[in-house]
């Protein structure tokens, strides 16, 4: 074959095309440029020389780096059959004279810039059998007629780009269709069940619009028609807002499909037992749904199945143990359902599995020790249960985890020392247990470790130094626990802050840390070794004098006919502060030094002679419940320890004074940032408060040993930190519930607006109680509106005011520094709002049995901030 070559250039240095043409057929003419990714100043326009190429049939300038407009000359060329430029870098619109191209039969521009609608004429080119437009920025409708006028397509890709519309029911007409990938667009409309007259169809891509059921049934009807797609392998219907049940024609789907995703659609009612019949599955995802019921039986015949993720629904019941014939699974994701019981031990069969993620559910008893043979076990997650017993050194058996989870639950004992031999870690999380001993030196072996939680533990003993060399280390957290000793100050722990050592026994180290300074380490040695023999006599001598001296004191009071009454247990078990230090600290508790006043007294902005910063808490008490609120905050404060609730540093108490010394909190309170003129937050910040918030509530009702009702909470009781970190404060009023009970009787009101119907009618406090404030929070967060504003008049409420907002006129409520629509994300951050409020709803419920859990409402939270990230990127 002979053929001519010429040179299309944009520079001197680089042959940018060379074109081969067949003289024997006249007719075929490839274009082949080869991928260039050096220099941006070799990208160039594509040439307008191409024109005169009249007798080109196929067009290939894929993956070059093409810039500019696509030149509408090109499309004079009416021989063309076949135009591939995806992968550039092309700009503007489609060229209206893409009619011309009547032999036209492949369309594909694919991953370039272009945007604006396209040309009505290109869906009038009866030849086409493939369109690919994804990933540009095309917007408006695709007509209607399309499945008229198009009736040779057999592939149709618009996805991630903006089209809006409706597409299903034209489509369904063009019944040659084998691919349909429509993706991450705003189409709308009903799905119909004309989709199954499509009977060549192998992969339908629906996920990331608007979609919806046909309104005439209960289920989803459309998927009873797909029975009739044979040859269907892969179905994504994810992000679509769905809200129907599953048929049992489910299980009827076509023999051959392998990819079934249904996430994200708001799908209720049990998962069907017919399921089990899709056989040649290797990808079932159902999670972020509202399924409930126990995972069927049958589920065993998807033999074939490699992921399955049914994570955040409300299943219930144990995993069953047919779940274990799965032996080609890779993912199993069952998090963040109701799960309980104990963890099968026949997940060892799954010898494949690399994700297992069991976490937010009510899993009991320990781990078996099967697990731990699962050695390819990559990410490892069984946190939020209530698992209990030791860790056992087998541990270090997942040679290849790259991520361990098992914080949230009872586990006790020590911490094993084989975990420092999983070289490949880089997330471990052991907090909230009961774990005792100390860190492992061996932890210094984990070389990948980026993040490292063993906070709210029993742990003592030192932090060992042998972590300065874990040199990818990012986040540590040893907070509450008994740890003392000096921190380190080599490798990571250059970036860490004080918020990775708060509330441990004896910690010492550099200021910047928050805690003590060390004593001169070889002066302290040497007096060790020189006093040692003196000193143990004596103490000796003085324990035997100490006893029975108690002795002579327990007599005498045994005869005393008139003790003394003690102090509350509460104020004398914390490390007392003198008055007249307080008083200086203060400057005599002048007004200057005034932070805020609430119902049981005032709080001052104080310093102490060492430099650090305290907020003092002084109680009214010329109050007769002052003295009762005192004790409350001292009794629940001394014992609860979480990072997103106040800490009480000391206490200042006499006859008739009493402080509380809390750690100051330089941001002030959410309802400063909510309602100055001078602050602003924005939707994520404002998410993250109100997670911080949700944490300390999950923790108050679920992660205690006794559950603790707030009892008033609402803006100006919860405090930012230096790092916009929320605590919730102000325990004056709370209610301890007793094991066993779900309610209390109390006389106290708590603030109007945010009060539960059943704790202000009638005095019954539970949980629920703090989830109804706390959804009436979540509203004026973000609304900007109190729940007493002058705007809520008559029958009108805060609640109510929102719930009429939903789902269309969301912006006519919202705090309107969040969303203004000219600003980028605009869509994004009203699906997020709306989301939030729907939340809010849901947590205010009139009915406490109506209303969800704080778990629940944290983890719904969670999910709305992860969505709201993933929109805006």
């Amino acid at each position: 074959m002979s053929g001519i070559d010429a040179k299309l250039s944009c520079s001197t240095q680089n042959q940018v095309a060379s074109i081969y043409i067949n003289n024997i057929a006249q007719r075929l003419i490839n274009i082949l440029i080869p991928n260039r990714k050096g220099n941006p100043a070799d990208i160039c326009e594509i040439p307008q020389e191409m024109s005169n190429l009249l007798h080109l049939e196929i067009l290939v300038t894929e993956d070059v780096g093409f810039t500019g407009l696509i030149p509408s000359s090109i499309f004079n060329i009416t021989s063309l059959q076949g135009l591939y430029l995806s992968g550039n870098r092309f700009s503007g619109v489609i060229p209206k004279e893409i009619g011309n191209l009547h032999k036209l039969e492949i369309i594909s521009l694919n991953f370039n810039s272009l945007r604006g609608r396209v040309p009505a004429m290109m869906f009038n080119i009866s030849t086409l059998r493939g369109i690919s437009l994804a990933g540009n920025h095309f917007s408006g409708n695709v007509p209607s007629s399309i499945g008229q006028t198009l009736p040779n397509l057999e592939g149709l890709f618009l996805a991630s780009n903006t089209f809006t519309g409706t597409i299903l029911d034209s489509i369904s007409n063009a019944s040659k269709l084998t691919t349909i990938d429509v993706a991450n667009n705003r189409f709308t409309s009903p799905i119909p069940s004309s989709l199954g007259n499509l009977g060549r169809l192998i992969f339908l891509n629906l996920r990331g619009n608007n979609f919806i059921a046909e309104s005439s049934s209960l289920e989803l009807s459309f998927l009873t028609s797909l029975t009739n797609c044979k040859h269907l392998k892969a179905l994504r219907l994810s992000e679509n807002p769905l809200n129907r049940i599953l048929p049992v024609s489910i299980g009827s789907l076509s023999d051959s499909l392998e990819i079934f995703r249904l996430d994200d659609c708001g799908i209720k009612g049990n998962i069907p037992s017919e399921i089990g019949n899709l056989s040649s599955l290797l990808s079932l995802f159902l999670s972020g749904n509202n399924l409930t019921g126990r995972i069927p039986t049958t589920i065993k015949g998807l033999s074939k199945l490699q992921q399955l993720h049914f994570y955040d629904n409300r299943i219930d019941g144990t995993i069953p143990e047919e779940l274990c014939h799965l032996l080609n699974l890779g993912e199993l994701r069952l998090s963040e359902n109701r799960l309980f019981g104990t963890i099968p031990e026949c997940l060892v069969n799954i010898t494949s599995l690399r994700y297992l993620y069991l976490d937010s559910n009510g899993f009991n008893s320990g781990i078996p020790t099967t697990i731990w043979k699962l050695k390819d076990l990559l990410q490892f997650n069984l946190s939020s249960n209530s698992l209990s017993g030791n860790l056992p050194q087998e541990i270090g058996g997942l040679k290849v985890a790259t991520e361990i989870d098992l914080s949230m639950n009872k586990f006790t004992g020590d911490i094993p020392t084989t975990i420092g031999g999983l070289k490949d870690l880089i997330s471990l999380s052991l907090a909230h247990n009961r774990l005792q001993g100390s860190i492992p030196e061996a932890f210094g072996n984990l070389v990948s470790l980026e993040s490292l939680d063993i906070s709210q533990n029993n742990l003592s003993g030192p932090i060992p130094e042998s972590l300065e060399s874990l040199l990818y280390l990012k986040h540590f957290n040893a907070s509450f626990n008994r740890l003392r000793g000096e921190i380190p100050t080599g490798g990571p722990f250059v970036n860490f802050t004080s918020q990775s050592f708060m509330s441990n026994e004896a910690l010492c180290g550099a200021p910047r840390f928050q805690v003590r300074l060390c004593d001169n380490k070889s002066l302290h040695k040497s007096k060790v070794n020189k006093m040692l023999y003196i000193l143990l006599p004596i103490a000796l001598i003085v324990l035997a004098s100490a006893i029975l001296l108690l002795m002579c004191l327990k007599s005498r009071w045994r005869r005393n006919k008139n003790p003394i009454q003690p102090e509350s247990i509460a104020a004398v078990t914390l490390e007392r502060i003198a008055h007249h230090e307080l008083v200086r600290a203060t400057n005599g508790f002048s007004e200057s030094n005034l932070l805020g006043t609430g119902s049981y007294g005032s709080v001052y902005q104080g310093t102490l002679t060492d430099g650090t910063v305290l907020a003092a808490k002084v109680f009214n008490l010329q109050q007769e419940t002052a003295f009762k609120s005192f004790d409350t905050e001292c009794e629940i404060l001394r014992n609860i320890r979480h990072r997103n609730l106040t800490k009480v540093i000391s206490s200042c108490s006499n006859l008739d004074f009493r402080a509380l010394i809390l750690e100051y909190m330089p941001n002030g309170n959410l309802e400063k940032w909510l309602y100055s003129h001078n602050y602003l937050l924005d939707i994520l910040q404002r998410l993250d408060i109100l997670i911080d918030v949700a944490c300390a509530l999950d923790y108050l009702h679920h992660g205690y040993s006794t559950r603790v009702v707030h009892c008033d909470l609402k803006p100006c009781n919860v405090l930012l930190d230096e790092e916009m970190v929320a605590h919730v404060s102000d325990f004056g009023i709370a209610k301890f519930l007793e094991q066993g009970d779900s309610i209390a009787l109390t006389k106290t009101l708590a603030t109007i607006g945010y009060i539960a119907p059943e704790y202000g009618l009638e005095g019954l406090v539970s949980t629920r109680c703090d989830v109804y404030s706390y959804g009436i929070m979540l509203m004026e967060t973000f609304t900007r509106r109190k729940p007493i504003d002058d705007l809520f008049v008559e029958d009108l409420s805060l609640k109510g005011w929102v719930n009429q907002s939903l789902p269309d006129a969301i912006i006519q409520v919202v705090d309107s520094n969040l969303l203004r629509p000219e600003e980028e994300h605009y869509t994004a951050k009203v699906k997020c709002v709306s989301s939030i409020m729907e939340l809010a709803l849901n947590c205010s419920a009139e009915s406490p049995q109506e209303r969800i859990n704080m778990k629940d409402a944290l983890v719904a939270l969670k999910k709305i901030k992860l969505q709201f990230i993933k929109n805006c990127e």
